[in-house]
């Protein structure tokens, strides 16, 4: 049974200033700056910077960090995402998996999350760098596990064959937000084709992942819905997480939803199948990614 949430309605939980539990320390720290400084020698890109992720601190701090390859500019334009948005001008990078491994080898890292653009314009979506950079880590890092953010590749099967046979320790795809509000936060998207994709590796014989923001407008009845669909397409890990305006040139919140509500969240999702629900205002796909291997 969903319990019902006595949340008051106040300035904490609406569009307006940011309340206490967002609130996130600044950067710092001889890690943080080791991690900055490997990433940039190797000229790559990550997600924490380019989508102004708010655990940046906490996870730079902790030597971790989530590789964005095929690019810095993304051919779909997501009302709520940081990352560029255009018509890439540049093929794939073939030398782009070896850089990743350089650096994750240089962080000594032990699990390591790799997410990219979409890359629409491209018949295989750059599929290809997802599976070299898997080979390369395996052959690099001994024992390393790979957890891979990938798109829809817009539900062509080679991409996603490609995808099986390099066969990741977790394959995710976030679905984002509620089908209701795809128009608006995903208009280049479809929320039964991510379903669909989320299947296809699941039978496949894939550990999956996926992972929404609240905060958006929908209703809570609308992300338990969401849940049910995603113990019927078999997933096995679901992040849930409050939406953070990136710019004024993006989507506004229209929501600060209370971590009560996420904790809920948690509880019902697992109840009703999901075997891991990470469920809180700063929870982002590749948060605590280590623990859902």
């Amino acid at each position: 049974m969903i319990k019902e949430l006595n949340v008051v309605e106040n300035k904490n939980n609406r569009r307006g200033r940011r309340p206490e539990w967002l609130r996130v320390n600044l950067p710092s720290g001889k890690t943080f700056k080791n991690v900055a400084e490997t990433v940039s020698d190797n000229a790559l890109n990550t997600v924490c910077e380019e989508a102004h992720c708010p655990n940046m601190g906490e996870c730079w701090g902790n030597g971790t960090a989530t590789f964005m390859i095929l690019g810095d500019v993304c051919t779909r334009s997501c009302s709520f995402c940081a990352i560029k948005t255009g018509r890439p001008v540049e093929g794939l990078d073939w030398d782009e998996p070896r850089r990743v491994a350089d650096a994750a080898e240089q962080m000594e890292l032990q699990h390591v999350v790799l997410t990219s653009v979409n890359r629409d314009e491209r018949e295989d979506g750059g599929a290809p760098i997802f599976a070299d950079t898997i080979r390369e880590l395996r052959e690099r890092i001994e024992g390393v596990t790979v957890e891979t953010l990938v798109p829809d590749f817009r539900g062509v099967w080679e991409p996603q064959q490609i995808m099986i046979d390099a066969h990741p320790d977790v394959l995710s795809h976030n679905l984002e937000t509620v089908p209701s509000l795809y128009r608006t936060i995903r208009p280049q998207a479809k929320y039964d084709r991510s379903l669909e994709v989320l299947k296809n590796y699941k039978e496949h014989g894939l550990r999956t992942k996926s992972g929404i923001m609240v905060g958006f407008g929908e209703e809570p009845e609308e992300v338990y819905e969401l849940m049910e669909d995603c113990v019927e397409v078999g997933l096995d890990v679901l992040t849930i997480g409050q939406y953070m305006q990136p710019t004024k040139m993006h989507q506004p919140v229209a929501e600060w939803v209370h971590p009560d509500q996420f904790a809920e969240y948690k509880r019902i999702g697992e109840e009703m199948g999901i075997e891991h629900v990470e469920s809180g205002p700063l929870v982002r796909s590749s948060y605590h990614a280590e623990k859902h291997v």
